[in-house]
């Protein structure tokens, strides 16, 4: 008996959940599940690295009035509200949301 859903019906529907475009360039199809997001997490301006890109360490936010606890080691993120091209300005001390993008840590924070 067959629910007419054969291999090369299988086959169709892999081939359009990760097609090859004209130029070799893979498209590429994410499934997330209910309830995935993804992660930002606080962090607390450090220091001024170069350009944009700054070093922050990881903040936990506690009860209200008291301050946020540093956690972790510093690492570098860049601040997409300012220029590529041009040095950054925030001062050290600025509390920001950061995440993930691709391979770099990135957060908005306006100067």
């Amino acid at each position: 008996m067959s629910n007419g859903f054969g291999m090369y019906d299988s086959q169709q529907v892999l081939q359009r959940l990760a097609r090859e475009g004209s130029a070799g360039v893979q498209e590429v199809s994410a499934v997330t599940s209910p309830g995935a997001r993804a992660a930002a997490w606080a962090v607390k301006i450090k220091s001024h690295s170069s350009y944009n890109v700054y070093n922050v360490i990881t903040v936990v936010i506690g009860a209200a009035g008291s301050v946020p606890a540093e956690i972790g080691q510093q690492t570098q993120a860049v601040n997409l509200a300012e220029p590529f091209d041009a040095e950054g300005t925030l001062a050290a001390g600025i509390f920001a949301m950061m995440s993930r993008v691709g391979d770099k840590n990135v957060f908005y924070a306006v100067p």
